[in-house]
């Protein structure tokens, strides 16, 4: 295997100066046996990007630059503050109706529940007793104003009730203001309808059908409803760590054979009372539903590196075929097992001091399957 991967550069070299004069042979335009293609490339390994999915093979880059480390901490999964909405109950009542179950998918505007309220009829009842105020107190301007144009009523008269007219208005919006804000409406006086105040998942539902709620109620709250499209990975760090921490900083979120990407977006000012330590917030892209609010996760926060120039791979991308150490590396639809040398280790990665420049796409995670692929292909050759 060593001799024929030593003479593949010759054997390409001999064949492009063989193409270079004449015009091409009509042989070489034939497609190539499967079988001679192996031959010809004993270090390549053919896959789809099907197939790197079901292997679970991670590509990414060679980084360029001193890491500056990691750290290493326990964090949780939150809803994201920014995107969560809580829904109480507004007025002393009781719940009639319920539409939004634990888990269900809501629009903005959606009916939630329905709340039935004699606070609420008062309400309405004092919404059409300003309505009509106002239109006494406008009737009455108006036929001042006609008198007044005769002649019939002093200035004064005139006036005073367009003052009255104005505050008759007010009164009438501080009263459907007051509705509003209640969730009063419908064709009954009585009812409150809660709706969602934003598209999301209810994720929390302490409401229940013929709930009471007094006017002193500690305790309001119905439905909370949050957005998961994004989540927030809460950690705490020392201050000795918050300091080498920037915002933007990459953070590999790992848990029960998952991970995922997140970036630093907050860095407290403020260390936390009780623990005294830092808090930090990260936000994770979980539009494709694999994280879940409430996980207890591992963190790791990418440091700044020095820039040192040495290119680095993750340890898990190198393998040994036949005494040889090497990395596999993407080109077109197969894998290369390039040869590399190696510095020392750092960390969770190793320094390539030959064989790759840094611009490659490698096998990061479970290259071990490419391994053995080429091993049994390298089997079926020497047979």
């Amino acid at each position: 295997m060593r001799t024929l991967f030593a003479a593949l550069p010759l054997v390409l070299t001999l064949a492009a100066c063989g193409s270079g004069g004449g015009k091409p042979q009509t042989d070489r335009t034939e497609p190539t046996h499967p079988a001679e293609t192996a031959h010809a490339e004993p270090d390549l390994v053919a896959l789809t990007p099907q197939q790197i999915t079901t292997a679970g093979i991670e590509l990414a880059h060679p980084t360029i630059g001193r890491s500056g480390g990691t750290i290493e901490v326990p964090a949780l999964l939150e809803s994201d503050p920014q995107a969560t909405r809580i829904v109480a109950a507004t007025l002393p009542g009781r719940i009639v109706e319920l539409r939004g179950n634990l888990g269900e998918r809501v629009r903005q505007g959606e009916t939630l529940a329905v709340l039935e309220s004699r606070e609420a009829a008062g309400l309405q009842a004092e919404v059409q007793r300003a309505a009509a105020g106002a239109e006494l107190a406008h009737r009455t301007l108006a036929r001042d104003e006609a008198l007044y144009a005769k002649g019939f009523r002093p200035l004064r008269e005139v006036d005073i009730s367009r003052a009255a007219a104005k505050q008759a208005d007010v009164a009438l919006r501080l009263a459907r203001e007051q509705v509003a804000a209640s969730g009063s409406r419908g064709r009954q006086y009585n009812r409150i309808i809660l709706a969602a105040p934003i598209s999301g998942q209810v994720i929390a539902r302490t409401a229940m059908l013929g709930q009471n709620f007094a006017a002193d109620a500690a305790e309001t709250e119905l439905f909370r409803i949050a957005r998961l499209d994004r989540l927030s990975v809460s950690l705490s760090v020392s201050p000795a760590d918050a300091a080498r921490i920037r915002v933007g900083a990459a953070v590999q979120v790992r848990a029960a054979a998952r991970t995922g990407q997140a970036r630093i977006r907050f860095i407290s000012p403020v260390l936390d009372e009780k623990t005294r330590q830092v808090p930090v917030l990260a936000e994770l892209d979980n539009r494709a539903g694999k994280w879940r609010a409430g996980e207890p996760v591992s963190a790791s926060v990418s440091l700044p590196s020095n820039g040192d120039g040495a290119v680095r791979v993750p340890y898990t991308a190198v393998q040994t075929v036949e005494s040889r150490t090497i990395v596999f590396v993407r080109t077109g639809n197969s894998f290369r097992a390039v040869p590399v040398s190696l510095g020392h280790r750092d960390g969770a990665m190793v320094i390539v001091t030959s064989g790759l420049t840094g611009g490659e796409t490698i096998a990061a995670a479970n290259s071990f399957t490419l391994k053995s692929a080429l091993g049994a292909s390298e089997a079926g050759h020497e047979d």
